[in-house]
């Protein structure tokens, strides 16, 4: 189905980029049109990693973001998947709204559908809350609880905004951990995933940091799957 992901939680250092950097590399793996955009001027992080399928957008400018949805537009089969920098919630919801985005895609039949990445800090709730009092049911939404940014999410699973969101029918997705030292040394590579698990050589991953990886992304692409 056609679909346009934002990947958001307006909280830097959530990991929404590497929830990005998973969508992209699973299209990928599985043969998938699709297209990337980054918001964040300062690090556009799946751009960098994912040059060939990404490019910036500007998000407090308009026609720079109509670009998302024409993207889908122009091509249904093909995914969109923009990941968003911390504190956009307000541009994107002035731009959702003053240009009619969403009732627009949701006549030609294309899902939007927003990831809200969590850590495990109570404040992820009120945000959380803050999403689903603007949108209610106009987008579709998937809850991610990020492992790598957190251990305890049981505040998260006793919260009224864990209610809420099922009430949507929001997945709640668990984004497994990935060893920390494994991502920090692809990051200094600035790889790909598929990088990370393929490429030989002096500066590439060891065998047993590219086993972490490709278990990992199996795992996670059978967690992600239902909704791609």
């Amino acid at each position: 189905m056609p679909a346009l992901h934002f990947i958001g939680g307006e909280k830097g250092g959530v990991g929404k980029s590497v929830l990005s950097r998973v969508l992209a590399q699973y299209h990928i793996d599985h043969q998938l049109p699709f297209l990337g955009f980054d918001t964040d001027r300062s690090h556009p992080t799946l751009s960098r990693f994912y040059g060939d399928f990404a490019s910036p957008t500007v998000i407090d400018d308009y026609r720079s973001l109509d670009r998302l949805a024409e993207a889908v537009a122009a091509r249904p089969e093909r995914a969109v998947v923009v990941d968003l920098a911390a504190q956009t919630f307000a541009p994107l919801a002035r731009w959702l709204e003053d240009s009619g985005v969403l009732p627009a895609l949701s006549e030609a039949g294309v899902t939007v559908r927003y990831w809200h990445v969590m850590d495990d800090g109570v404040d992820a709730l009120g945000l959380l809350d803050r999403l689903l009092d603007h949108y209610g049911e106009r987008v579709s939404y998937a809850v991610v609880l990020n492992h790598g940014r957190g251990s305890d999410f049981s505040a998260f699973h006793a919260a009224p905004a864990k209610a809420r969101a099922l009430a949507h029918k929001a997945a709640i997705i668990e984004l497994r951990r990935l060893h920390e030292g494994t991502m920090r040394t692809i990051d200094r590579a600035n790889a790909s995933f598929w990088a990370a698990v393929n490429q030989r050589g002096e500066h590439a991953l060891g065998i047993f940091d590219r086993q972490r990886v490709k278990i990992w992304l199996a795992r996670t692409y059978a967690d992600l799957a239902p909704l791609l």
